[in-house]
C-alpha cells in the first residue's frame, strides 16, 4: 500500500502493482507488437516489388515507430492509463497525485520505454523499479506517474450489515437509479474504513455520501453518520436483490410466474464493522417497532434529576450526517 495525496489535500491509499504483473504485462504488450510489425512485414513485401529499397525502409521505420512508440502512448491515452498487458492484469497507470494519466505523460513513457526495454532489454527499468520504494521505472520518474493495481483483494466474510435504527427507513428507499459504480464504491470504502484515519473516514464518506442521495430517496434523517447511511442503501439493496433472485428461482422450479414474497428477515446485527462508536441516533430493539424508538430500559432506582446544564445535542454537517466523534 502507498499513499496518493489529491489535488483536494486528501490522503488516499492506494494498492502498488508489484514487479511480477508488472513484468508479466509488458511481455504481453511486447508479443502484441512483436505479432503486430510481423504481420505488417509480411503485407509490405509486396510493396517492395514495387519501390525501391530506400522508400521500403523509410515506412518500416515509420512503422516500427507507430508500433512501438505509438502503440503504448495510444492505448494508455484512450482507455485511461491502460494497455492490453495491464488491462489482463489488472493494473492502471495514474498520475502521482491519483488523477488520470494524460497524453503527455503516456508520451513520455512511450519514448522511455523505447529505451529502456527495446535498446537495453529492460536493465534500466529493472535498476529503477529496485530502487524506487514505489517501483516506478524511468518513464514513470519522467512523466510523474505510478502504475496501481485495480483489483482490490477479495473480502471474504465480511457483508455489509444493516444498523437496526435505519432499518425501517431503508424499507422506503428508491435504490432504482442508484448506479453500479457509486455503490461500488461506498462498497469499498465501508471495506476499507478501519484502514482510514478518522479524519480520512469523515470526508470521503460526506463524499460518497452526497453521491449516493442524489439517486436514492428519501433523504436521510439527520444525525447519521456518512458510514452508517451507506451500510443502510447496501444492505437494503443487497436484500432486495437476493429476494429476486429467491422469487425467481421459485418460479423456475414451480414452473409458474413469480409471487409477491417479503424480504427476508435481516441476519443479527453483531458488532464488526464500522460501527463500534456510539451512534449519534436513537437505537431501536427492532424496526417493526417504528422508526426511532427508544430502547426499553431495565428495572432501577427512581431517577433523580441532578442539577447542571442539559448535554446539548449533536451539530449535524451538511447533508444531514453527523460529524465524526
Amino acid at each position: 500500500m502507498s499513499e496518493v495525496v489529491t489535488g483536494d489535500a486528501v490522503v488516499v491509499e492506494v494498492r502498488v502493482a508489484q514487479m511480477p504483473s508488472r513484468a508479466v504485462a509488458i511481455v504481453i504488450d511486447m508479443a502484441v507488437q512483436v505479432i503486430v510489425l510481423i504481420g505488417a512485414y509480411m503485407l509490405l513485401g509486396a510493396f517492395a516489388i514495387v519501390t525501391d529499397d530506400a522508400m521500403f525502409g523509410a515506412v518500416m521505420i515509420v512503422l516500427l515507430v507507430l508500433v512501438m512508440i505509438g502503440y503504448p502512448v495510444l492505448f494508455e491515452t484512450l482507455s485511461r492509463g491502460r494497455s492490453l498487458g495491464k488491462l489482463a492484469l489488472g493494473l492502471r497507470v495514474v498520475a502521482d497525485d491519483g488523477s488520470p494519466e494524460r497524453f503527455r505523460q503516456a508520451l513520455f513513457r512511450g519514448l522511455a520505454g523505447l529505451v529502456e526495454f527495446w535498446m537495453f532489454s529492460g536493465a534500466p527499468a529493472l535498476i529503477s523499479s529496485l530502487v524506487s520504494q514505489r517501483g516506478k521505472r524511468l518513464g514513470d520518474v519522467f512523466a510523474g506517474t505510478i502504475v496501481i493495481s485495480d483489483r482490490a483483494p477479495r473480502e471474504s466474510g465480511q457483508a455489509i450489515l444493516m444498523p437496526p435504527p435505519l432499518a425501517a427507513w431503508a424499507a422506503t428507499l428508491e435504490l432504482s437509479q442508484l448506479p453500479e459504480e457509486v455503490a461500488q464504491a461506498a462498497r469499498q470504502y465501508l471495506m476499507r474504513w478501519h484502514d482510514l484515519t478518522p479524519q480520512v473516514q469523515h470526508e470521503m464518506g460526506m463524499r460518497i455520501a452526497r453521491q449516493t442521495t442524489a439517486f436514492v430517496s428519501p433523504a436521510a434523517p439527520a444525525g447519521v453518520p456518512p458510514h452508517a447511511y451507506l451500510s443502510a442503501v447496501l444492505a437494503e439493496r443487497r436484500r432486495r436483490e437476493e429476494a429476486r433472485f429467491a422469487r425467481q428461482a421459485a418460479a423456475l422450479g414451480a414452473g409458474s410466474a413469480p409471487r409477491a414474497t417479503p424480504y427476508p428477515p435481516y441476519p443479527p446485527y453483531p458488532q464488526p464493522g464500522p460501527y463500534q462508536q456510539q451512534a449519534p441516533y436513537p437505537q431501536a430493539p427492532h424496526p417493526a417497532q417504528g422508526p426511532y424508538p427508544q430502547a426499553p430500559r431495565p428495572p432501577q432506582a427512581p431517577y433523580r434529576p441532578q442539577p447542571g446544564p442539559a448535554p446539548e445535542p449533536p451539530k449535524a454537517t451538511p447533508g444531514g450526517f453527523a460529524p465524526p466523534q
